[in-house]
């Protein structure tokens, strides 16, 4: 067995991994808009740590132009070519673990959460980058399938996820539980998993990823998607998660600090569909949590709850209501990459 340990996503980072928008993705219909996003998102990761960014060549002068004008330092900035199916970098891009040797970065195979979407092209991005030299470190292909948005760690031996995702037979087949506990064990180094077994969101593609419903932070405290209004479709799968959560504990045996965030108002998409806008989307840098934000009356609460729950942190609103058109959000179009990897 390689003593590998799951990094936590507090620890030190070297950058944010970020695939571009742009004409060929499924952004062309918001790509003025979304881009306005992609511009203020790299300018403030960039104030924490540096930005990987992938996209087709044919764009970088663009790219290169828009940040320019926002005034990010060009060398806080490592543009590569590559081209990929979508951005949702946090379910294709590597995963990084700690070793004996240093950091290894994992490449999971990505199959579009459940072959619902293209993603053979996603799916060579870090072998494309890792063929570039982008990483100062080996990338290991791992033959199993599994998104970045579907764990969390605390990085002491604890994983977090949900039985609708990781035990769908739509990734690895009819695998059974116990048989993919052995291999997150085995590349991950963990000794608890806490398996999730209600929440949702309407309009989620991801087969309910963790990273939408509750996140692990510092110091044994757990963030949490809540729902106070009895007449929402939501109401009883998280009232029911709620109560799982709490009986959740560490690695240790610990028990965890439960914090709820708030509810969002409904957005729908313009042909009427509920998107999935959640407040357990965040990302975490260096010394600051960015949260996303949907031009909504709860943006000031969640900032607050996100706050407590990360009290050494500088707490940032990035608003991200064209993001979740898409259905996805910060964390899901982002991915960190920790210190020694670039």
């Amino acid at each position: 067995m390689k003593p590998y340990r799951l990094m936590a996503e507090w620890e030190p980072q070297a950058a944010v991994m970020l695939a571009w928008p742009h004409a060929a993705t499924d952004w062309a219909p918001f790509l003025a808009s979304v881009t306005k996003v992609y511009v203020e998102l790299t300018w403030q990761i960039c104030r924490f740590s540096r930005v990987l960014i992938v996209a087709p060549k044919a764009i970088h002068p663009d790219i290169q132009q828009l940040l320019n004008k926002r005034g990010v330092p060009a060398n806080k900035v490592m543009l590569y070519t590559v081209t990929s199916d979508d951005t949702w970098t946090r379910d294709y891009g590597p995963i990084t673990v700690s070793s004996s040797a240093g950091p290894r970065l994992l490449d999971f195979q990505f199959n579009g959460w459940g072959n619902k979407f293209d993603a053979a092209q996603d799916n060579v991005v870090s072998k494309a980058l890792a063929a570039d030299i982008a990483f100062n470190v080996p990338l290991e292909t791992i033959d199993l399938v599994l998104e970045g948005g579907a764990i969390e760690t605390d990085g002491q031996g604890t994983l977090m996820t949900t039985r609708a995702c990781l035990l769908n037979p739509n990734r690895n087949g009819e695998v059974t539980q116990l048989e993919l506990e052995q291999t997150l064990q085995r590349y991950f180094g963990v000794s608890k998993i806490n398996w999730l077994d209600h929440g949702y969101l309407e309009g989620d593609d991801t087969d309910s990823h963790i990273d939408t419903l509750a996140r692990l932070c510092p110091g044994r405290r757990l963030v949490y998607v809540g729902c106070p209004n009895p007449q929402d479709v939501h109401y009883q799968a998280l009232q029911q998660m709620k109560q799982q959560l709490q009986s959740f504990t560490d690695a240790s045996g610990k028990p965890y600090k439960l914090y709820e965030l708030p509810w969002p108002q409904p957005i729908y998409s313009s042909d009427g569909a509920r998107l999935p806008a959640t407040y357990a989307n965040f990302l975490i840098l260096n010394g600051a949590v960015l949260v996303p934000t949907y031009q909504d009356p709860a943006d000031q609460l969640a900032l607050a709850k996100i706050g407590e729950a990360f009290p050494d942190h500088q707490i940032i609103a990035v608003d991200c209501r064209v993001l979740i058109e898409q259905h996805g959000s910060l964390h899901c179009i982002t991915m960190q990459l920790p210190e020694g990897v670039v």
